[in-house]
């Protein structure tokens, strides 16, 4: 067939796809049946593949993914993707309110403010040049994001091509990727099932699914895209964003069907409880309302703090709660021993997630606010993802109710529990318990620990059941064959785990030390002993006094240590996992160069060149303290973006603030001078 045809043909295909997909993601009203579309986009495919060279950037064929990406690189956007100041309650509103009008004084126009739901997703942004999307990136800190153009591509609701006559030579959309929430749970469903873990909430899921190297891994995931804004326009102007949202609708896009504008505050108000009454019916996950000044000329006039538009304000939703009842009460236990009380609810349904679970957190808590089986109780999901009980409606009693007894043994390997004076918790010292190693293995693979990629908890459950594995370091005796005994589990996923677990042998040190599951270290402690230490043979012989002597080291943490270490079978578990091939890494200890020595620094917001990881060792490499608190002892804040209180508490305390460039410069001085 001469190339003129094929060309034809496949702009035509291309068009009628796009069509379709726009009738049958966008307007949810189909034209044609699933099989006539999987006709026309087989042809499709059958001719690029035979005609790679006449492939358009707008094909529907590249909503399967492209090749894996090595890394993300960095964008900067033209217009910055300011962060939202936000409020809490009405007095706070008309405070917003009331500074546009003072601000505003002497404009002929009325004021006229935008409303909208405050979409709890992933904000990015979307480049077209002359119609066709050309980039894609995340907020990032907002001046740089990440670009990830072929991930957004398989993003069905995301036009490749504006649906206009005449586009813009340039149009910068922007909005938020988001997960359905019966989408999130049926995908979670099957995670469960394949033994993987679980996403805590539609965002991570939507966040997680974004960020991924393989973009078919992203278009195998359910995103939604919804547009609320434009950056920088060329070849077109709007008067407002109203008109700029209605324009973009056109094109391709969905925008909030629950969007408003009026000029009168008291209906903003209106319009913010209606959206909290629907907070729980709607689809996506919504934590509040975001309102802006409509006319892009008053916003011009308003302009913008450092990391804030001034027009602009996100008017959040207090945390959701529910009633329920407490079905009954059991304990269950950690990978350190502790024994948790956890009330087993009624189903209910809170903001949109069903809860079945609230951890009771101990024995003092459970009395403290007198929780009975057979209670009603109000539920809350704290920070609108982990339940937990808020108070109980004794107005509701029966006499019926039963109080919950701690038990003396533990509920899974039968042994003695135990209290120590001062704790809070109760404790089972069997370190052999089935409960405790399936909870140290799960640490020990988790992304914080070694980071084996695949194994999740149903996976590492099954293990344990079966006597495939007693401890971490049996994962390193693990063969392909040993897989594919568990249920449900396939050749290439067999192959895959264990292709984790052999990239898992080298981990960093830090990684490997907050792996084991030392009581009270974590994450930010384990970087301490690494760089004090170096090498996990210096910590092993470390006593009590000279652990006790490190900054942020007390002594009850040295003492947990010492302890870990003198247990033979922890001992004789670290040996094993040499034996199984795990490279234990070596830390360059500190010079003596420590020009910083004895100034306190504390890190907010996000850096756009340094993870947080990188800037507090840059900072500990010269001799400066860490902490994660401002106090009147700190010497300097350095801020990022989206810096949050400790920001404010800084400035109220007039300590010394470095924005990223006088913080780069900072290092660089005493690099230069070492």
């Amino acid at each position: 067939m001469p190339d003129d045809k094929v060309k034809k043909e496949i702009d035509k295909l291309v068009d009628e796809i796009n069509y379709h997909n726009y009738r049958y993601y966008v307007l949810d009203d189909p034209e044609i049946s699933d099989a006539e579309y999987d006709r026309l986009f087989d042809r499709l495919a059958e001719l690029e593949e035979k005609h790679p060279e006449l492939k358009r950037p707008d094909s529907p064929t590249q909503r399967v993914g492209a090749q894996p990406a090595e890394k993300f690189r960095s964008v900067r956007h033209s217009v910055p993707m300011l962060s939202l100041n936000k409020c809490n309650t009405e007095k706070e509103f008309e405070d917003f309110v009331r500074r546009c009008n003072e601000e505003l004084t002497g404009v002929s126009d009325k004021i006229e403010y935008h409303v909208e739901p405050k979409f709890d997703g992933l904000a990015v942004e979307l480049v077209y040049k002359n119609g066709i999307l050309e980039t894609g990136s995340t907020r990032g800190n907002g001046v740089t994001g990440e670009e990830i153009t072929e991930n957004l591509k398989t993003v069905r609701t995301i036009p490749l091509k504006l649906r206009t006559k005449k586009p813009p030579e340039l149009l910068e959309v922007r909005g938020e990727v988001i997960m359905h929430k019966d989408d999130f749970e049926e995908m979670n469903k099957k995670r469960e099932e394949e033994g993987l873990d679980l996403f805590a909430n539609p965002r991570n899921a939507a966040a997680g699914s974004l960020r991924q190297l393989d973009p078919k891994i992203t278009a195998s995931r359910p995103l939604r895209f919804f547009a609320y804004g434009i950056g920088l326009v060329e070849g077109k102007s709007f008067d407002k964003l109203g008109d700029a949202l209605d324009y973009i609708e056109r094109a391709g896009f969905i925008i909030s069907v629950e969007s408003e504008i009026s000029d009168d505050p008291e209906n903003i108000k209106k319009k913010y409880y209606a959206l909290l009454d629907k907070r729980s019916d709607v689809q996506y996950d919504m934590d509040g309302a975001v309102i802006k000044i409509n006319s892009f000329r008053q916003q011009a006039k308003m302009g913008e703090l450092s990391r804030s538009p001034r027009w602009a304000i996100a008017w959040k939703f207090p945390p959701a709660e529910e009633t329920t009842e407490v079905k009954d009460i059991f304990v269950q236990v950690g990978r350190t021993g502790i024994i948790t009380p956890v009330a087993a609810l009624k189903p209910v349904r809170v903001s949109g997630v069903e809860v079945r679970r609230a951890s009771l957190h101990n024995e003092d808590e459970l009395r403290k606010k007198d929780i009975r089986i057979g209670d009603t109780v109000v539920i809350r999901r704290a920070g609108d993802v982990i339940p937990e009980v808020v108070k109980v409606v004794k107005s509701s009693r029966s006499g019926d109710e039963k109080k919950f007894k701690m038990p003396d043994k533990c509920p899974v390997c039968k042994q003695p529990i135990t209290r120590l004076e001062g704790e809070a918790y109760y404790r089972c010292t069997n370190i052999s318990c089935p409960a405790q190693v399936k909870e140290r293995i799960i640490h020990f693979a988790s992304k914080s620990g070694v980071d084996i990629d695949g194994l999740g908890n149903k996976l590492i459950e099954q293990m344990v059941e079966k006597d495939m594995i007693g401890n971490p370091a049996d994962l390193y005796f693990l063969e392909k064959d040993d897989l594919l005994k568990l249920e449900r589990m396939a050749d290439k996923s067999a192959r895959n785990i264990i292709d984790a677990i052999e990239a898992s042998r080298k981990p960093e040190l830090a990684r490997l030390i907050n792996a084991l599951g030392i009581r009270n270290v974590g994450e930010h402690l384990a970087d301490v002993l690494a760089d004090h230490f170096g090498s996990m043979e210096n910590l092993m012989r470390a006593d009590y006094d000279e652990l006790s002597e490190i900054n942020e080291v007390g002594p009850t943490i040295a003492d947990s240590i010492v302890s870990f270490f003198k247990n033979e079978q922890n001992r004789r578990m670290i040996e094993k996992l040499k034996e199984g091939g795990m490279k234990f890494p070596t830390v360059e200890k500190k010079t003596d160069y420590a020009p910083l020595e004895g100034q306190t620094f504390v890190l907010t917001g996000s850096l756009e060149n340094y993870s947080r990881r990188q800037a507090r060792e840059a900072l500990e490499k010269l001799g400066a303290k860490v902490t994660s608190s401002v106090s009147k002892n700190t010497d300097y804040v350095v801020v990022g973006a989206d810096p949050g209180s400790k920001y404010d508490k800084a400035q109220k305390l007039n300590i010394d603030i470095l924005d990223e460039n006088r913080f780069k410069e900072l290092l660089k001085k005493y690099e230069r001078a070492k």
